[in-house]
Formats: C-alpha cells, sequence, structure tokens
C-alpha cells in the first residue's frame, strides 16, 4: 500500500507544472462553454446533440493554437478526444433505441457502457503521467497468506462489477428461450432468470478468489468467518437470502403473482437476494417485504393457478320486491359489464332478510385480480342504473320516535310530521 501512495503522490509534481495547468484550464473554459449554450440555446436552431461539432471546432482551434506558439498541446488534446467521446455516447443511444426499450437502454448507459468509457479514460490519463505496469505490480498486503497487488485487486473488482450488472440481459435471454421451447409461464420465466444470475453472481465469486490465488484453506476460513458474523449481526439478511432461493425454486412466490397484503392486492414486481419488491396499485406504492415473512405469515395468492378470481359485491332490495325478479336482473347486469368474464357465469344469491332490507349478493369472476376494485365500481354503478330503470327501491334504515310519557305504558308512536 505504501509502494502504490507513493506513486499517486508522485503525479503531483506533474499536475504542479505551468503547462499542465494551463492545458487543464483550456479544456475547462470549453467545457463550460459548451455548457452554457446547450442549456441556454445561444443558438436556437441547434439540436441538444449538435454542440458535438462545435466543441470540436473549439478543441481543434486550441490545440493548433498551442502548437503555434511552441507550447505542450498533448494533455488538451487526451481530454478533449475523451470529453467529445462522452459525448458521441448520445449517437450510440440512438442506436441502442432501435433495438431495446428506453427502460433497458437506460440500464445499460447507466450500469455498463458510460462506467466502462470512464474507467477506460481514467486508465488513459494515468499512462500518460505513469506506468500501469508498475501500479499493478504494487503490493497492497496479503489475505489469508496470499500477497494482492493492485493489478490483482483492479482486475477482480473490475470481474465482479461486471459480472453483477452484465448477468442480467444474458440470463434474461436464456430464460427467453426456455420459455420458447418449453412453454413455461411468465411467472416461471422471471423465476428462471433470477435463478440464472444467482447462478452466474457465485461463479463469478468463485472465479475472483481463484484469481487471486485463495486456497481451499483460505475459503474455508471465510466460511468460518461469515459463520461465526451470522450470530453477531447478519442473521437477518442471511436467512432472507435463503428464503428468497427457497422460494424461487419452490415457486410459491414468483414475479408477476398477485398476493394480498393488509387486505390490498399487491402484485410481485421483483425477488431481490434480501426482500421481494411488491406493486400496490391503489396508490402506485413499491413495498419491499423480506423474503422470511412469507414462511412465518400466511398469504393469499390469486395466481398460483390462474389469474381469475371470483369477486362479490353486496346490495339491499325492498321486501314488496320479488325476490326472482331480482336475482334475475342482477345477474343480467353483471353481464352487461365489459370486464367481468361472461364464463362462469354470473350468480346474484338471496343471503339474508335484514331489519328494513332482503340482502342479495352478486359474484362474478374477473380476469385480473389487480382490477378487482375498479371492476366492483362499475357492477355498483351497473346495478344503481338497473335498480332505477326497474324500479327496484333500494331501501335504508328508518327509525320511529315516540314521546316521553309516564308510566312507559302509555307511549304511543308520533304521527305527526314535521
Amino acid at each position: 500500500m505504501r509502494t502504490l501512495l507513493l506513486e499517486v503522490f508522485g503525479w503531483l509534481g506533474y499536475l504542479e507544472r505551468p503547462t499542465v495547468v494551463l492545458q487543464l484550464l483550456l479544456v475547462a473554459v470549453l467545457v463550460l462553454a459548451a455548457r452554457a449554450v446547450r442549456r441556454r440555446r445561444l443558438i436556437p436552431k441547434l439540436p441538444s446533440q449538435g454542440i458535438t461539432p462545435i466543441a470540436l471546432s473549439l478543441l481543434v482551434a486550441c490545440v493548433l493554437t498551442l502548437a503555434a506558439v511552441g507550447l505542450p498541446y498533448a494533455l488538451t488534446a487526451q481530454l478533449g478526444v475523451i470529453w467529445l467521446g462522452w459525448y458521441g455516447l448520445n449517437l450510440l443511444h440512438i442506436v441502442l433505441l432501435l433495438w431495446l426499450p428506453e427502460a433497458r437502454v437506460h440500464q445499460l448507459e447507466s450500469r455498463l457502457l458510460r462506467p466502462i468509457y470512464l474507467l477506460a479514460a481514467a486508465l488513459t490519463l494515468i499512462s500518460g503521467v505513469d506506468s500501469l505496469r508498475d501500479l499493478a505490480v504494487a503490493p497492497l498486503g496479503e489475505l489469508f497468506g496470499v500477497a494482492i497487488s493492485a493489478g490483482k485487486l483492479f482486475q477482480a473488482l473490475l470481474v465482479i462489477y461486471l459480472v453483477l450488472v452484465g448477468c442480467g440481459p444474458p440470463a434474461a435471454a436464456l430464460a427467453w428461450l426456455v420459455q420458447r421451447a418449453v412453454g413455461m409461464s411468465e411467472g416461471s420465466r422471471k423465476a428462471m432468470e433470477l435463478m440464472l444470475r444467482y447462478a452466474v453472481v457465485g461463479l463469478g465469486l468463485v472465479a475472483v478468489a481463484v484469481h487471486l490465488g485463495l486456497n481451499t484453506t483460505a475459503l474455508i476460513a471465510v466460511a468460518g468467518g461469515l459463520s461465526v458474523g451470522l450470530g453477531f449481526g447478519i442473521k437477518e439478511v442471511f436467512s432472507n437470502f435463503v428464503s428468497g432461493l427457497w422460494l424461487l425454486f419452490e415457486g410459491s412466490v414468483r414475479p408477476g403473482e398477485v398476493l394480498m397484503l393488509d387486505g390490498d392486492p399487491c402484485e410481485v414486481r421483483k425477488l431481490g437476494l434480501r426482500a421481494t419488491l411488491l406493486w400496490r396499485d391503489r396508490d402506485n406504492a413499491e413495498l419491499l417485504v423480506p423474503n422470511q415473512t412469507f414462511f412465518t405469515e400466511a398469504a393469499t395468492t390469486y395466481t398460483a393457478s390462474d389469474r381469475m378470481r371470483r369477486s362479490q359485491v353486496n346490495v339491499g332490495a325492498a321486501y314488496h320486491h320479488n325476490p326472482a325478479e331480482v336475482i334475475a336482473l342482477l345477474e343480467a347486469t353483471a353481464r352487461q359489464v365489459t370486464r367481468v368474464l361472461p364464463d362462469p357465469a354470473p350468480k346474484a344469491l338471496l343471503l339474508s332478510y335484514g331489519d328494513f332490507a332482503i340482502n342479495y349478493a352478486l359474484r362474478f369472476w374477473i380476469a385480473n385480480p389487480m382490477d378487482n376494485v375498479g371492476i366492483c365500481s362499475e357492477v355498483n354503478q351497473a346495478i344503481w342504473h338497473a335498480f332505477k330503470d326497474n324500479n327496484i327501491e333500494i331501501p335504508f334504515p328508518q327509525q320511529v320516535e315516540y314521546s316521553m310519557v309516564w308510566p312507559p305504558e302509555q307511549h304511543r308512536p308520533n304521527t305527526e310530521h314535521h
């Protein structure tokens, strides 16, 4: 570590040179000028990506000026090319949109393309002031008796990052191919994609350990350290991780399923390492539920075998209406609602005789449990209009008032209208 720090501090002497400071100032002025033109639109007809030709012209002018007066210009040209290449990624963005969805393109750029470009740019600048080979062999210390150099550590971190970020698209493509070949459901495809990602991440970590030169004894020591750590603070994390893997293999909770949580239908969006991401439709909220919750608490699912769900609305009708006519009208009304499934057919039932009304229940089937609240609202509105058109009364509670007299046997109901 000391050798590496000495190498890094040696770069400060290079940055203190007047010619280097001048070149850095010129590039900074160019960047600020380009940002001002793009934000304030000083050239109205110029598109947002059109600033690159102007920046390129200014950059060439600065390089030629430095060369004409006999000053060094290599750093200016190098920084300028890196800067223009960053804007050039916008052109790649347009090309990627022809093949991939916008959300996937944004994820690919923010997690893979732009970080790799910045890393390559940093290595290019470092190679201009120092030797990458000398930095790579700089010792950092020992890990379980194995010497770790800066180059080995950098390669290990790079592989881990690429595995964590880049395993998503290949796993999704392989799961999609298996779905096409076998004909599995969408939830099974998402579960298989997640398991493939876990497998790739596990193999990547093993490859990193082998690259660092860790032997079996060292790996056993790491496992022993983790087992001790489980008892001191990461027991819940490990439990949630194992629970997530078990849920995937069991198939009881998979992405795309609809679960009832606190009386609200929620769709499983993502089954992560620690928690499950659920989406609640009524307020567009995303809920993070620890994976072990599904092992310690009961959960109701409406999509274990299919997404059909039976729903129900309750309504009351006055006693002077024929129950058979009310039942027939309720069933006919439900069949007219667009999002109510015709098969199985809606079914109306007489539930009980209430204090002021006969209580009926209208049961029907819907295709998507996440639409239950909206469909029940449509059915209730249709019932209101149907009862109004057929002169069927929906009664409400009424009270009878008595005058307070003594003795109580002389109470009489008030017949006077107020």
